[in-house]
C-alpha cells in the first residue's frame, strides 16, 4: 500500500501538512509489519473489557467502553511504523474516535503492561523509537522544550483552568469534583504543599517552576520571601503581573532562569510538578541543586507525578506520543527511581509521601470539559481542528493513566540525612 500524500481521511480531510506531517500522511510501513501490528492489536484488543468496532464491519472485545476504528488500514499501519505515537496520530487524524475516550483509554492505561506480549517487550531496544538527542534536557535544550508547551499562549490556559491559573493537580474534599469549587480546591493543594515545606512568615522560599505564579503569591501572603524560577518567557511575564496585582512585588522575584543556575540557601524550596520536564540523566543533578540550596534545618516540598518502577524502566528511553506533541524532553519518575537519586547522590532523604492521584483524574476531567465547552474560543487564537483533537486526546490521555491507577501524584517531604 503506498504512502498517502493527501489527508489521512475524511474526519482529518482538514489536517494542515505543513502543521502536522505525520497526521496528514500515512508513515511508510511494509506490508509485513502492518499484518504483524494488525494481528498484535487485534489480540490485545479481544483480552479486554472493550468493544472496538472495525468500520462497522467487526467487532472485537469482551464488551466495555466502544472505540471505532473507522479507518482500520491507516490505523493498523500507523501502529506499525511508530506504536504507540501512531494510534495518538491515528486519532488526531480522525482514523479512530469513541464516545468514551476516557473509558477506553483508562481500559488501556489498566492493561499496558501485558499489552505488548512478553517476548516483544524484552526486544523493545529493536523495534521501539528512541528519544530524538535534540530533544535532551540541556539547558539550551530544556528552554526549548518547555517553550514548546508553555510558551503556546496564556490565554489557551486561561480558557480551561480556573481563576488561579494552577495547571497541576488540585486537592478536593470530595467526589465528584465541581468545577466551581476548583479554585478553592488548587489553594487547599497549594496550602499542603506549603505547610508541608514549614512555609511562613520571614521564611526564604525557592520555587522552582513559576507557573502564573499562584503558589508565590500565596507564600508572600504568608510573609515569606519568594524567589521562583521559570523558563517561559509568557509565564513569567504573567506570573510578575499577578504578583503586583497581588500586592507582592517587593516579596517575589520571578526570574527567567535554569534550576541549575540558582544560588544562595533558602530555608524551605517547592517544586510543583517539574521533575516530570528534568529528564532522567538530569535527575542526580536537580537533586543535588536541591540539596546545595538548602540552608540547614531547611526542608523540600515536591509534587510529582509517578509511573510504576518497572515500566519507568522499560520505557524511559522510548520516544512516545507525548514527549513528541506534548511535553517534548519529559519523563516521569517513579518513587523508587527518586529514592536510588536521591540516596545516590545527595544528603536527602524521603520523610513524608502522600499520594493522591484520584484527585488529579477529576482535576484533569473538569480542565477537558472546559476545553471541550469553549472549543469556539479555542479555535478563535488560532488553535486549528486538528490541535484540538491532539489537546483532547492529551487530556483524556492523562486523566485515564489517573483513573486506571497507572499514574499516581505524590507530596513528598525531603530533608537532609542529618535533620530527618
Amino acid at each position: 500500500m503506498p504512502a498517502r500524500t493527501g489527508p489521512a481521511t475524511d474526519p482529518g480531510a482538514g489536517v494542515d501538512p505543513g502543521r502536522w506531517p505525520d497526521v496528514a500522511s500515512l508513515p511508510p510501513a511494509s506490508g509485513a509489519r502492518t499484518a504483524v501490528a494488525e494481528r498484535l492489536v487485534r489480540h490485545a484488543l479481544a483480552r479486554l473489557p472493550l468493544r472496538a468496532g472495525l468500520a462497522g464491519t467487526d467487532s472485537i472485545g469482551l464488551g466495555g467502553p466502544l472505540m471505532e476504528i473507522r479507518e482500520p488500514d491507516a490505523f493498523f499501519r500507523r501502529i506499525g511504523a511508530s506504536g504507540l505515537i501512531g494510534f495518538g496520530e491515528s486519532y488526531m487524524a480522525g482514523e479512530w474516535d469513541s464516545p468514551d475516550l476516557v473509558g477506553v483509554l483508562t481500559v488501556l492505561a489498566g492493561n499496558a503492561a501485558g499489552l505488548v506480549p512478553a517476548p516483544l517487550q524484552k526486544l523493545r531496544r529493536l523495534w521501539a523509537l528512541r528519544q530524538p538527542a535534540a530533544r535532551a534536557n540541556t539547558p539550551e535544550g530544556a528552554r526549548d522544550n518547555i517553550s514548546h508547551h508553555y510558551d503556546l499562549s496564556n490565554d489557551l490556559f486561561a480558557l480551561f483552568l480556573d481563576d488561579t491559573l494552577t495547571y497541576s493537580a488540585a486537592v478536593f474534599r470530595g467526589f465528584p469534583a465541581e468545577r466551581e469549587l476548583l479554585s478553592a480546591a488548587q489553594h487547599r493543594k497549594i496550602d499542603r504543599l506549603l505547610d508541608l515545606a514549614g512555609v511562613r512568615d520571614g521564611t526564604e522560599l525557592l520555587e522552582i517552576g513559576t507557573g502564573w505564579g499562584e503558589l508565590a503569591v500565596r507564600a508572600a501572603a504568608r510573609g515569606a520571601r519568594v524567589t521562583t524560577l521559570t523558563l517561559s518567557r509568557e509565564q513569567q511575564q504573567l506570573a510578575r503581573d499577578r504578583i503586583g496585582e497581588a500586592g507582592h512585588q517587593d516579596r517575589v522575584d520571578v526570574r527567567l532562569s535554569d534550576y541549575r543556575d540558582v544560588t544562595g540557601a533558602y530555608d524551605a524550596v517547592v517544586s510543583v510538578e517539574m521533575i516530570e520536564a528534568v529528564g532522567a540523566e538530569f535527575w542526580p543533578e536537580y537533586f543535588r541543586t536541591l540539596d546545595r540550596c538548602l540552608a540547614p534545618g531547611g526542608r523540600i516540598a515536591l509534587q510529582a507525578i509517578t509511573m510504576p518502577d518497572d515500566r519507568m524502566l522499560a520505557s524511559r528511553s522510548t520516544y512516545t506520543w507525548i514527549q513528541k506533541y506534548i511535553f517534548p524532553g519529559g519523563l516521569l519518575p517513579s518513587t523508587e527511581a527518586m529514592e536510588r537519586v536521591t540516596v545516590g547522590h545527595t544528603s536527602l532523604r524521603t520523610v513524608r509521601r502522600d499520594g493522591f492521584g484520584a484527585h488529579y483524574a477529576e482535576t484533569l476531567r473538569l480542565w477537558r470539559e472546559r476545553f471541550t465547552e469553549r472549543a469556539a474560543e479555542v479555535e478563535a487564537l488560532g488553535f486549528d481542528a486538528t490541535f484540538r483533537r491532539m489537546w483532547t486526546f492529551y487530556l483524556a490521555y492523562s486523566e485515564a493513566g489517573f483513573r486506571s491507577g497507572y499514574l499516581d501524584v505524590q507530596q513528598i517531604l525531603l530533608t537532609r540525612e542529618d535533620t530527618a
